[in-house]
């Protein structure tokens, strides 16, 4: 019988690409020609995407600060379609979402992992941190169970002609996927999406009535007997 093809190692590539989607931070700017060495010396990826690295780090190298850092919050944390929050392209802000971190926190916890504080589980940092210490063939099935939500990101960031999708065509070709530029959906902006209905001003949230017009009443008769059911989320 021929033994399994062994596969290449990408644990310090899954740990610069995790950096290279942090906050950019002066620390992080420091550290981009160590970055760079290791990626070439580990060899898991092709040449053409280390050249997109490349141009990535180097526009992080260049700019200013405080613009990058700017640049990077109205990036990922303005915009679902780019969020770096995994379940929020899974489950939004259903009530799924709560258990789901609970229960990729502890997957963490089990590795011996602990988050920085005021991180939460889903972070992509964070998530290819803990992939990152698994073994190369489990990190790449890991990988590829989050093929698709990379690539809507993927898909975003192109849209937005960002360097940054640099990174997650790289994360996609270690799971042995292709980065496929698909049309992202139309989004509004998480903070309008998040935003709390106005109050007493005459209209709505999401603008079903204008200052000034007739509200409807609705009266509904109570019903004459009425049961409280709970039931639990499942995770």
């Amino acid at each position: 019988m021929f033994a399994p093809k062994a596969l290449p190692p990408m644990t310090n590539s899954l740990r610069v690409l995790a950096a290279l989607l942090g906050y950019p931070d002066a620390t992080l700017r420091s550290h981009l020609p160590e970055m760079r060495a290791l990626l070439r010396d580990e060899h898991a990826l092709p040449a053409a995407r280390l050249l997109e690295l490349d141009a990535l780090m180097d526009a992080l190298a260049r700019a200013e600060p405080l613009a990058a850092e700017a640049d990077y919050v109205d990036l990922f944390d303005r915009g679902r379609g780019t969020s770096l929050h995994l379940f929020e392209h899974v489950h939004g802000d259903s009530r799924e979402r709560g258990p789901a971190l609970i229960d990729l926190g502890q997957t963490y916890e089990t590795a011996g992992l602990v988050l920085a504080e005021g991180e939460l589980p889903d972070y992509l940092p964070a998530v290819l941190e803990f992939v990152s210490t698994q073994p190369v063939r489990e990190a790449k099935a890991f990988l590829g169970e989050m093929a698709h939500i990379f690539n809507a990101i993927f898909a975003a960031l192109r849209h937005r002609d960002s360097p940054y999708a640099s990174a997650l065509g790289a994360l996609l070709e270690l799971a042995g996927e292709t980065a496929q530029a698909v049309q992202p959906p139309v989004e509004e902006p998480l903070d309008e999406s998040w935003a709390e209905p106005v109050v007493f001003d005459g209209c709505s949230s999401k603008g079903q009535a204008r200052p000034g017009q007739a509200q409807p009443v609705h009266i509904v008769r109570r019903p004459a007997t009425a049961s409280i059911v709970s039931s639990g989320a499942s995770s």
